[in-house]
């Protein structure tokens, strides 16, 4: 038989537990948690503006790698260790999104105890990819 899940991965992108960064069933795809690190340089940038940036672009790299854009994604929920720090993930989101009337639903959470190795925010992902 085969499998009905297919787990999503991209090169240095990873996880410290054993789970996958995200799955894929028919055209359903979600994330486990997706942090800012700098997959090229191989860290976790300190300045929170640089980390967003790395962030968003490490969501492009999960869609492209689940067979899908930007553009499939219904709903992003957003975890933040200290609310001081939207400001910058607002700022990389008005440019992913620029379009106010085309953006995905997000929510925003406490999340104190992110456990991404010096994360200040992380994002796990809901998308519907044809």
């Amino acid at each position: 038989m085969a499998q009905r899940r297919t787990v999503i991965r991209v090169p240095g992108l990873t996880h410290r537990t054993p789970i996958s960064l995200g799955a894929k069933v028919g055209n359903i795809v979600h994330s486990a948690p997706i942090y800012g690190t700098d997959v090229e340089r191989h860290l976790l940038p300190d300045d929170p503006a640089e980390q967003a940036a790395q962030m968003f672009k490490n969501i492009g790299k999960f869609m492209e790698a689940a067979g899908g854009t930007i553009d499939d994604i219904v709903h992003i929920q957003l975890f933040l260790k200290d609310f001081k720090h939207r400001d910058a993930v607002d700022v990389e989101w008005v440019k992913m999104f620029p379009d106010e009337d085309n953006r995905p639903s997000r929510h925003a959470v406490s999340e104190p105890e992110i456990r991404g190795g010096g994360a200040l925010f992380g994002v796990e992902i809901l998308a519907v990819v044809d």
